[in-house]
């Protein structure tokens, strides 16, 4: 189902660098996405070889459509590569702010709360963010440090 693409976690330093990491990423190498699973799986491994990987309940959540059990998704997660992290209540708030700056910008779709709060808890936390929905992360939360194609 895409895992084979991790490899074993390699030994960190203390000064290793945390990503939080998007749903997009593991939706593609969870679905062998063909324009998109060879990117993922690289700067996923790339992130995990150079520090912490971790992922919220909103991620868990939208990585979860993906698998009949709960154990399956353990799997697939397992919590030996992946840091499990509640969602901080300062990233609550600035996540509203984003989206509430969306909004007022123009923007349409009603149910996007879950990006920003993934991007605030990044924000927050000063982790850095694999994903590849930067132009909106950039957008809203200018001083975050992403991982994205572009980059």
């Amino acid at each position: 189902m895409g895992s084979e693409r991790l490899r074993a976690v390699a030994h960190r330093p203390a000064d290793a660098a945390t990503t939080l990491v998007d749903t997009n990423v593991l939706l593609d190498i969870f679905t062998d996405d063909p324009r998109w699973a060879d990117w993922s799986g690289v700067a996923l491994a790339e992130a995990r070889d150079a520090g912490v990987l971790v992922v919220n309940p909103i991620v868990y959540a939208e990585v979860s459509v993906r698998f009949a059990r709960i154990e399956d998704l353990d799997e697939a997660l397992p919590a030996g590569d992946f840091l499990r992290e509640e969602l901080p209540y300062p990233a609550g708030f600035l996540a509203g702010k984003a989206y509430a700056t969306y909004r007022a910008q123009g923007g349409t779709k009603r149910s996007p709360i879950a990006d920003f709060y993934i991007g605030a808890h990044a924000a927050v936390c000063g982790y850095r963010l694999l994903t590849r929905d930067g132009a909106r992360y950039r957008t809203y939360f200018p001083k975050l440090e992403l991982i994205t194609p572009e980059r």
